[in-house]
């Protein structure tokens, strides 16, 4: 199997959900995932942040508060709005995922549209899209609990079964106080999302949610790939908008801890992180040879 950071295009879209597993595993903790909200107006205003994410070092596009129902991506245009996935595909050369919310609606935080929320519905519709992967995650506010992360994970497996990666875990609490800190994700959280279905498991970077230090992270992580999965590390506290300094720090901790694939948040700026910390996130991990491959690779190859 080629690993991703040597992949083309070519190579990465026609990659199996097995391959693009093994793919990225074979990268040894050198893919970055950035995310971006796919409804908010782009900082270049007449193309996508999707484009703008991939062309700073972004391998994986992640659309947040992408609405099934109403399928937008600012910047793109489609004649038939289901087709925005394969659009952002064809214009990045990159795998393109969505947030799916499994909303403890007993909470009453915030309410999201029926588009977002993590059902097989929606995961029909994903599948039908073109998404590459899912990721069972919430919004701040949400009310996004690890009890409904778990509930949901059988549901969507039996929808999109062998043909969609589907990642597992909070970013931070989603305003549940009882999961905040080092109690946002456990091991028997772990357990339960992988055993349910889950190919990966997103932990929070290091020095992104208190409590979360480098020891924890990795003994987390560790215990993800002794049952099989591969670790996600996010950043998703804004901190996308930090110092390069800080996501350079942030970046060599989540690669101490194990991570195999490493998110960057989407509100450095309204909808993306500042592009330079996505290039910097970069170089730290994987130094100038891969960053550059990835920027100067024509997605037509």
């Amino acid at each position: 199997m080629k690993r991703f950071i040597d992949s083309f295009s070519s190579d990465i879209l026609k990659m199996s959900k097995k391959e693009l597993i093994e793919s990225i595993m074979a990268s040894e903790g050198r893919v970055i995932a950035a995310e971006v909200i796919s409804l908010l107006q782009p900082l270049l205003l007449n193309i996508s942040n999707a484009e703008l994410a991939a062309a700073f070092g972004a391998d994986l596009i992640i659309l947040n508060m992408f609405d099934l129902n109403e399928p937008l991506v600012q910047g793109i245009k489609v004649e038939d709005n289901y087709d925005y996935i394969k659009e952002v595909k064809r214009l990045t050369g990159r795998p393109v995922g969505i947030n799916l919310e499994p909303v403890d609606f007993s909470m009453n935080i915030e309410s999201i549209s029926k588009g977002r929320i993590a059902s097989k519905e929606n995961a029909k519709k994903a599948k039908e899209m073109g998404v590459d992967f899912i990721i069972l995650t919430g919004n701040p506010k949400t009310g996004v609990t690890n009890n409904e992360i778990s509930r949901s994970i059988e549901e969507i497996k039996s929808v999109v079964g062998e043909n969609i990666v589907l990642f597992a875990g909070k970013m931070h609490s989603s305003g549940i106080k009882k999961e905040q800190g080092s109690k946002l994700i456990t091991k028997e959280d772990i357990y339960s999302f992988i055993e349910k279905g889950a190919d990966g498991i997103l932990i929070p970077a290091p020095g992104t949610i208190p409590g979360i230090t480098l020891d924890y992270a990795k003994e987390l992580i560790d215990y993800v790939h002794d049952l099989g999965a591969i670790a996600m590390t996010t950043i998703g506290t804004s901190q996308e908008g930090a110092e390069e300094n800080t996501i350079k720090n942030i970046a060599l901790m989540c690669k101490m801890a194990g991570a195999d694939i490493h998110h960057i948040g989407d509100c450095g700026l309204p909808g993306i992180a500042i592009p330079e910390n996505i290039l910097a996130y970069s170089i730290t991990i994987r130094g100038r040879r891969h960053t550059y491959f990835r920027i100067a690779a024509s997605i037509n190859r």
